[in-house]
């Protein structure tokens, strides 16, 4: 089988992307899923606030995730559901196997837009039993939301970012007693309006500074260990079911697979502010690129994503500028790509290059901003983006492990494409 674009992953970024493709032109557009419909984590997540960013208004998930494969029907996108990628034979050449067989697919481009996971308790090292009852938040919400599974008794949930919170409500829905939030971290890294609500709605405190210790239970989940990381007092807890939220990791295999390269802050394929990889042609979106963003976020870097590939392919002007490449000639042809790093505190940026074509402006980023992650708190931080001695910009940001903050790309402009590669700094 031929295509135009083979998108692999039908969440926010794979559907947006495969809409925008159409619309700008694209012939055949197949996007490849493994699960069973399409539509991505929304489908699973009941709460509402998407959409807020990408389609301007609010719904929830299972809404969302419906709009959006409806809408990538209606444009005329093919969506194979139960798919799952299993091979890669050639530059853009993908094994696709489900329930009807094996099939090969030759793309002039490729999207990989596979989204992230959570680390399961086995990747986070954490020792004891191994008991029933001990999952992700991914888990909960398909067990709950898709399931319509109950789970009374004592839950207790590992992390305090945005999606612990959201494993809080469903934990809630579920019937369960939500004993306490948990993170090694010395505060919650979430919005302190959610901290709030959870004590005032749900009575549930949040457990600083706490390690989730040994795991005890022979069947069914009893207890947990937890100890003070300041002082190494520990505790036993009581509980019937244990939630690990966030620590997310990109589903990158398809990735190595292809032989892009990996960066090794977002553990994402690098990509360049065209969201191209290293290999030519393969383009990356959404939280592959970077763990975890929301919805609405992945959707418009898989919009980006499309509008980078169809100039690519020579079905529309480039967004930047520059001019089209060949139609059997994906990539940036005559382009200069600057290295982008971020130095400790900072744990990654993303992307990780600058593109600068030939005879025109820099590219910029999906929304027109960078995407960075810091290891520490730093409530006044400051940013500085330098290239070769010479400070580009000087930016104030609030900086929160496991929490995103932004940087406007207004200052691509004074990059040097010849001075070398820009790096950024906590001040």
């Amino acid at each position: 089988m031929n295509a135009d674009v083979l998108i692999v992953g039908a969440g926010p970024a794979g559907l947006a992307a495969a809409i925008e493709l159409r619309r700008l032109g694209a012939g055949r557009v197949v996007v490849a899923d493994r699960e069973t419909e399409p539509g991505g984590v929304p489908r699973h997540s009941a709460h509402t606030g998407y959409g807020l960013r990408d389609l301007h208004r609010v719904m929830t998930g299972p809404v969302y995730a419906r709009r959006y494969a409806a809408a990538a029907v209606r444009a005329g996108a093919e969506i194979r559901a139960g798919t799952t990628v299993t091979g890669w034979p050639g530059d853009r050449v993908a094994t696709l196997t489900s329930a009807d067989g094996i099939e090969t697919v030759t793309a002039r481009a490729v999207l990989l837009a596979s989204g992230c996971r959570e680390r399961p308790r086995p990747a986070r090292l954490v020792p004891g039993d191994r008991p029933h009852g001990v999952m992700t938040t991914g888990e909960l919400q398909q067990r709950v939301y898709l399931g319509g599974e109950r789970l009374p008794g004592r839950a207790l949930v590992v992390g305090a970012e945005h999606v612990s919170f959201s494993a809080l409500v469903t934990l809630a829905h579920a019937g369960a007693d939500v004993v306490a939030l948990v993170t090694d971290q010395p505060r919650q890294q979430s919005y302190a309006a959610f901290a709030v609500a959870a004590a005032a709605r749900w009575r549930v405190p949040v457990w600083t500074s706490t390690a989730v210790g040994p795991v005890t239970g022979h069947g069914r989940l009893a207890a947990v260990e937890l100890a003070d990381v300041r002082s190494g007092a520990a505790r036993r807890v009581a509980c019937d079911t244990l939630v690990f939220t966030g620590d997310w990791i990109p589903d990158h295999e398809l990735a190595r697979l292809a032989g892009a390269r990996i960066d090794p802050g977002t553990r994402g394929p690098a990509v360049d502010t065209a969201l191209e990889t290293s290999v030519a042609g393969v383009f990356a979106a959404g939280n592959l690129v970077h763990a975890a963003e929301t919805a609405d976020v992945a959707a418009l870097s898989g919009r980006h994503a499309a509008r980078h590939i169809a100039a690519a392919l020579g079905l529309a002007a480039r967004p930047d500028g520059g001019d089209q490449a060949g139609p059997d000639a994906p990539g940036p042809a005559g382009a200069v790509l600057l290295p982008v790093t971020a130095e400790p505190p900072l744990a990654w940026i993303s992307p990780n290059a600058i593109r600068i074509p030939a005879g025109a402006p820099a590219t910029p980023p999906p929304r027109g901003r960078f995407v960075l992650r810091s290891q520490e708190f730093r409530r006044r931080g400051v940013l500085e983006v330098r290239q070769d001695r010479r400070r580009l910009v000087r930016v104030r940001a609030r900086l929160i492990p496991g929490r995103s903050v932004t940087l406007g790309a207004g200052w691509l402009a004074r990059a040097d494409p010849s001075a070398g590669p820009v790096s950024v700094h906590v001040a």
